[in-house]
């Protein structure tokens, strides 16, 4: 994909990365029909389930939203679409994410989450969007969150969701 395909955020507070995670979803939800592995890389504590928060919101569910560390997928539905949120920090084998059956849960207008993509590396269908967030140096406050593109579908979404 082309470098606009790119894009650097300064996210300040928890709330402007849950809002992060709306404006993901909203542009994922207006994506056709193809199903969309969204992959997100960062320490701990960094934000990355706040950010899926976001996300799941956006898809119309309510109440809180858990990293799923310990049942490592987490499915929701709505309206026919299926958003499933995944924590592979407790993985130690890349093979241990076969039993999961990932490639299956890609189904028409499907959203993968993944949390801790690089503990499966390999494993994994290949990502459409790759979301990286760092904490910010001091004296700069937040995160550092770089949004990257891999599909065109992902692109339009980035692009759609940047207006």
């Amino acid at each position: 994909m082309r470098e606009s395909n790119s894009k650097i955020l300064t996210i300040q507070t928890p709330e402007a990365m849950r809002q992060l995670g709306m404006d993901i979803g909203t542009a994922l939800l207006a994506t056709t029909d193809k199903p969309q592995c969204v992959q997100l890389e960062g320490e701990l504590g960094a934000g990355k389930t706040t950010l899926v928060a976001g996300v799941v919101a956006a898809f119309g569910v309510k109440g809180p939203v858990r990293s799923p560390t310990y049942t490592l997928v987490e499915p929701y539905e709505l309206g026919g679409r299926f958003l499933y949120h995944m924590d592979l920090y407790r993985l130690t084998d890349p093979d241990e994410i076969e039993p999961l059956g990932v490639r299956e849960l890609l189904v028409p207008g499907a959203v993968l989450l993944i949390e801790w993509p690089q503990r499966a590396r390999g494993r994994l269908p290949p990502a459409d969007l790759s979301i990286a967030i760092e904490y910010e140096d001091p004296p700069v406050e937040g995160r550092r969150v770089q949004l990257t593109c891999t599909s065109q579908v992902a692109a339009e979404a980035l692009a759609r969701m940047l207006r």
